[in-house]
């Protein structure tokens, strides 16, 4: 194998790998947005399920005929 073809085989190689990590440097951030949309979902539910469970607990009026 030549010098000159040796090296067309790394830079082929080298585009290609370069290639991987761009896509997967995509698909990291993206999964991190989603990440971050759940995260903030799951403490908005964790919120309202907090104030259900107070309003639970609290008295219940007497009925409007009592």
């Amino acid at each position: 194998m030549s010098d000159t073809s040796r090296l067309d085989a790394l830079e082929i190689r080298f585009a290609h790998q370069e290639q991987t990590i761009t896509d997967l440097n995509e698909v990291i951030t993206s999964q991190w947005k989603r990440i971050e949309n759940l995260e903030s979902q799951i403490r908005r539910l964790h919120e309202e399920f907090q104030n259900v469970d107070q309003g639970r607990n609290a008295p219940e009026p007497p009925p409007p005929h009592y």
